[in-house]
């Protein structure tokens, strides 16, 4: 087992207000399982959980979605068994199922909700979880009753608090009539600051903490390297942001943050994160990579201490006006729990269907839709 007396000191957060606390900053692990490149093995994969762990992260981020088979859920649990369980936040998902080829559905009935529970805590290994979120929101069935069987889950000890992810206000604030919502997790970055507008004024309203996936923008302000070529394993020039004539645009944002980072003596990474660290200690990041040197870039964003005067600088150097691009792949679909069959929200061409959904799901990015059950789904990814 990992030794957590090499765990170095990292500043810790109350995560929403019923009692979770986690470390400054969390670590997504979808990455290691194939999210925007080739997966690693589970032992290297491993090796960056355990430098994370080191460095003072306790908070690791899954779901049952990620990686071919629930890969990375199985991966985790291996590192898992290396660390000291008490010391570890652990969160994971269910909601989105993976069908045929590259088609995934929502699901959220109380029957599937305790059916992927069960089979994460297997999985993992544990006797119970730490954050267990509803991945998408199914639109379909009433989420008083997804809620219900989560508190059943809580009441129970199979798991401690609850989340939702990409969840719009109103939706969480029923939900959490129902049980208090600990946490939502939410796409947040510098080039994606939508939340603003809603879901953190009653994040702030109804005491529930804020997970920002994608704190990077999906890597575009992790470095120099991914502006100027992107890798040939990547599948990045799906998202319009990375393509063409926006790309090129958005490499000015970039280097306008490289220059404040220069004036600052640290890297666009550690900006970019600072800057999102200083916007609420409720919010909590969860950068994943699949290299330690990254993960240690990361790192030293907490050391960063920028006033009101450089967030404000920060901010104008990447306008939200100038970003080019949607955030999500045109293709955007969503997903009907109430039938095995993926539905389209506009008129698109679907990919090869040899195409496996691991290798293809990180291409049907979810918007949020209509909450009627018309689109089947809300999503807002």
């Amino acid at each position: 087992m990992e030794d957590s007396k090499h765990t170095i000191q990292m500043p810790r957060v109350k995560l929403g207000s019923q009692g979770l606390e986690v470390s400054r900053l969390g670590f997504g692990c979808a990455g290691l399982s194939g999210y925007y490149n080739d997966p690693l093995s589970h032992e290297a994969g491993c090796s960056v959980i355990k430098e994370a762990f080191r460095n003072g992260i306790t908070f690791f981020d899954t779901s049952d979605l990620y990686g071919e088979n629930h890969d990375n859920e199985i991966l985790l649990s291996k590192a898992l068994k290396e660390l000291p369980r008490a010391k570890v936040q652990l969160a994971t998902k269910f909601g989105i199922m993976s069908l045929e080829g590259v088609k995934l559905a929502v699901k959220g009935t109380p029957e599937y909700v305790r059916q992927c529970c069960e089979a994460s805590l297997k999985r993992l290994g544990i006797d119970y979880i730490d954050l267990y979120y509803q991945h998408r929101v199914d639109a379909t069935v009433p989420i008083e009753d997804t809620m219900g069987e989560l508190k059943k889950l809580v009441d129970e000890g199979k798991i401690k608090y609850i989340g939702l992810s990409e969840a719009s206000a109103d939706t969480m604030r029923r939900a959490h009539t129902v049980h208090p919502i600990t946490a939502v997790q939410v796409e947040y970055s510098l080039w994606t600051r939508d939340i603003e507008e809603d879901i953190i004024p009653i994040c702030r309203e109804l005491g529930i903490g804020i997970v920002a996936y994608s704190p990077l923008g999906r890597g575009f302000f992790g470095g120099k390297a991914v502006v100027e070529a992107l890798p040939d394993n990547t599948i990045l020039p799906h998202w319009p942001r990375f393509t063409g004539e926006n790309l090129e645009k958005n490499k000015q944002l970039y280097d306008r943050l490289a220059n404040l980072a220069a004036k600052k003596n640290c890297t666009p990474p550690q900006l970019a994160l600072a800057w999102l660290l200083h916007q609420e200690d409720n919010i909590v990041p969860i950068p994943g990579t699949t290299k330690v040197k990254n993960l240690h870039n990361n790192l030293g964003a907490l050391s960063l201490k920028l006033t009101e005067e450089d967030l404000k600088e920060i901010s104008d150097a990447v306008p939200i006006d100038e970003v080019a691009g949607e955030r999500d792949p045109d293709s955007s679909l969503s997903m009907c729990a109430s039938s095995p069959q993926v539905v389209l929200n506009r008129d698109v061409t679907l990919p090869d269907s040899t195409l496996s959904t691991t290798q293809f799901e990180p291409i049907l990015r979810y918007k949020r839709l209509s909450e009627s059950g018309e689109d089947g789904s809300e999503m807002r990814s």
